[in-house]
């Protein structure tokens, strides 16, 4: 059990946790890395087709880790107060939200993918293979739903190495099969794009058969249901507190499906250049984000056991840790962007033009969203979810999302401004977030 004793002592703790959530996070990305390097060789085409069924599948996947990460939190408070009933009500109506949500976006795809691919592109050779890739991704969708869940149980309970385990397991897995079914073995001659899908496919359900046998063996779970507690009230009850952290993450997972989208009109170098951008950018920000959740996970359960003490000088540390990793991220970024030639040797050079021409927003956009990303998590652990969600709406939706709709749809801007839209809408969150942290640590901190 996780207690605030000392801030040093908050550190090692958060350390503990939070490097397992880090490289489980990375390597979630780098499942669509790895299929972004595996399709490349196969041209333009494939690789667009790739970036915009994934941008739709990832919004569906984005709204589950959203209320993973609320049951993530009230997981906390119930392991620090070392409450079992609360920790079973906490997973299985994490559980049934969950599925339920995973189920509906199954049948939206299967119902209306076509209509959907034909809102975004109108290009005839690249809807088929949009539509035939989602048509297999949509199954993620649903195994991925357990498995956030089982993750969420893990990572509340401080076992965040459970979860690690399972992507290290699937990882090579997903690599191997994907390879061969995309490029064939001996007489099989690989079915393209679509094997990356059936890849992702396998290896998440390998470990959602991981997660299954490693909750049933843990003498220390208790999942069975206490029979006192009515379930559709607790439903109701921790709906309550569930959907409002779910909403911060929804708003910052729509937004960036806008975002791809909009860039899907860019013309097609651009967009593919943004497209192979996205994996290495969502991977090398999981770090500080792996970072910001173990911070609020440390606090949710501190604040469990009613034990808050250095609570100021534990959030001014992770605020700190969480700036210096985010320098080293853009260093690692520097890199990666004098390597690209190196890395997508087959790519047409007006792409290659293109990911020189975002380098230096890119690498230094993980030092603005640091700041943003630990300040939001420490809010939502200390209640304050509500508050930052109208800071995420009011900077995503009422100025970055139109500003970039309007230079992008109407006055054809370069891909440079299309995608300085995002580093300037984690620009326009600093002054609030500063404001508020400090009055809510204020407040927790007499």
């Amino acid at each position: 059990m996780f207690i605030l004793v000392k801030s040093n002592d908050g550190m090692r703790s958060n350390f503990a946790l939070a490097w397992p959530l880090a490289v489980n996070a990375l390597l979630v990305q780098s499942m669509l890395m790895i299929d972004t390097l595996l399709v490349a060789p196969l041209g333009e085409l494939p690789v667009a087709a790739m970036g915009i069924a994934a941008t739709i599948v990832a919004f569906a996947l984005g709204i589950e880790v959203a209320i993973a990460n609320g049951i993530q939190l009230l997981v906390g408070r119930a392991y620090g107060r070392q409450n079992q009933a609360d920790l079973a009500v906490a997973y299985w109506v994490g559980l049934i939200i969950n599925v339920a949500t995973a189920f509906l976006f199954f049948v939206l795809i299967s119902v209306f993918s076509g209509d959907i691919v034909a809102a975004i592109t109108s290009d005839i050779a690249l809807s088929p293979l949009v539509e035939s890739y989602m048509s297999i991704s949509k199954y993620v969708i649903l195994i991925t739903a357990y498995t956030q869940v089982c993750t969420a149980f893990c990572n509340g309970c401080g076992s965040s190495k459970v979860a690690l385990k399972g992507f290290l397991i699937e990882l090579p897995v997903n690599v191997l099969v994907s390879y061969i079914l995309i490029n064939g073995l001996s007489a099989f001659k690989g079915i393209g794009v679509d094997g990356a899908a059936w890849g992702s496919v396998f290896a998440v359900l390998l470990r959602a058969i991981y997660f299954y046998y490693s909750l049933k063996i843990d003498a220390k779970v208790d999942l069975r249901y206490p029979k006192s507690r009515r379930f559709l009230t607790e439903i109701r009850l921790q709906s309550l507190e569930i959907f409002p952290i779910a909403a911060n993450f929804f708003v910052l997972s729509v937004g960036a499906t806008v975002y791809q989208l909009l860039y899907a009109q860019l013309e097609l170098f651009s967009f593919v250049a943004i497209t192979l951008i996205f994996p290495w950018l969502r991977a090398g920000t999981q770090f500080t984000n792996a970072w910001a959740q173990a911070s609020a996970i440390s606090i949710s359960q501190a604040l469990g056991t009613v034990n808050a003490r250095q609570l100021r000088d534990f959030v001014n540390d992770c605020m700190r840790v969480g700036i210096l990793m985010s320098m080293l991220v853009a260093v690692v970024f520097f890199i990666l962007s004098q390597c690209m030639p190196y890395i997508y040797p087959n790519i047409e050079i007006e792409t290659q033009l293109a990911l020189a021409t975002i380098a230096p927003l890119y690498i230094m956009l993980p030092v603005i969203r640091a700041y943003n990303t630990v300040s939001g998590n420490i809010l939502r652990a200390l209640g304050e979810s509500a508050r930052v969600l109208k800071i995420h709406f009011f900077t995503q939706w009422v100025m970055s999302i139109p500003l970039c709709a309007v230079l992008v749809l109407y006055f054809d801007i370069s891909v440079f401004w299309a995608f300085a839209m995002i580093p300037a809408e984690e620009l326009f969150k600093t002054i609030p977030f500063y404001k508020y942290r400090r009055i809510c640590m204020s407040r927790y901190c007499i």
